[in-house]
């Protein structure tokens, strides 16, 4: 078989795009996996958000825009990526942090993900970019009480900071659900992204929970790369598709949203990406899923 330019990549032509699920023994050849990397820091313990769900009483919850930002952990003493590695932020603006574990996002505004990402990604950081950059606080990461009650503490904690950058995440109360759909339309016709939504009683607890919601017009999920896919027809040569590994384990091919210089140079193996997709299949994979962005490994 000739090599394709990419390195690492998956052949396996049975494979149905789009929410097929894979059987659980291909040929060893089949699947490239990432190698174990033993410089990667432990990932932190974090709250991770489930889609919401209809049903549920939005009345029950405390309600936020969601940012599109880059999930930043602080531990008290060193700032981290959602995966645990360092982020390389200026001393002025770490300095400026409290002693105390904080979860939130950096951010510089609705539109600006891909730049902010770049800034906050640089192995040496570059003081007048981080300037423009915020550190949007959602939670005490760790801290007893419910969810109302840190974000309480949360605001008294931050009214003492002397820099304007570092800021509570607003939270309010819905009416009802068609209140909650109004706030969303309005949030995302004014180039929001969406809602999150934690239940006001919640203790905190770390891993994906029921008791976090987010709520976009189309929602989304993130998966790991595990594997890529050979192209045909047009895109022979080059990728065809992804291979990702959701959460829960379940392997599935996305091969649709990609632009040609990200099929000629695809996201590497380990990497998370984000995707889109409109329902799921009875074994609950995702349907019409389309790739959205990288969300690297961090």
């Amino acid at each position: 078989m000739t090599q394709t330019p990419f390195a690492r990549r998956v052949t396996y032509w049975g494979l149905l795009l789009g929410g097929v699920l894979l059987p659980a023994t291909l040929p060893a050849v089949a699947i490239v996996t990432e190698s174990a990397d033993a410089t990667a820091r432990a990932a932190p313990a974090l709250m991770l958000a489930r889609n919401w769900q209809a049903g549920l009483d939005s009345r029950a919850y405390l309600v936020s825009e969601k940012f599109d930002g880059v999930r930043a952990y602080w531990d008290g003493k060193v700032l981290h990526f959602k995966s645990g590695r360092v982020i390389a932020a200026p001393p002025w603006f770490t300095a400026a942090l409290p002693k105390t574990a904080l979860d939130g996002e950096l951010w510089m505004g609705r539109h600006r993900f891909d730049r902010l990402s770049g800034i906050v990604r640089r192995s040496v950081p570059v003081d007048a970019e981080w300037r423009e950059v915020q550190y949007m606080i959602f939670d005490l990461p760790g801290a007893g009480g419910t969810f109302a009650e840190r974000s309480t503490r949360l605001v008294a904690l931050l009214e003492n900071s002397a820099v304007d950058w570092l800021r509570p995440v607003a939270q309010f109360r819905v009416a009802d659900g068609p209140a909650l759909q109004a706030q969303l339309k309005s949030t995302v016709a004014s180039g929001g992204e969406g809602l999150m939504l934690h239940r006001a009683q919640a203790n905190w607890q770390p891993g994906r929970s029921a008791d976090l919601r987010k709520l976009k017009l189309v929602p989304d999920e993130e998966a790991k790369i595990v594997g890529h896919i050979d192209g045909k027809g047009k895109h022979a040569g080059r990728m065809g598709a992804l291979l990702l590994e959701t959460p829960e384990g379940k392997r599935f091919a996305l091969g649709t949203g990609f632009t040609d210089a990200q099929r000629e140079a695809p996201p590497a193996v380990g990497a998370f990406v984000t995707y889109r997709y409109r329902d799921r299949t009875p074994a609950g994979l995702p349907k019409f899923a389309s790739f959205l962005r990288v969300r690297e490994s961090e």
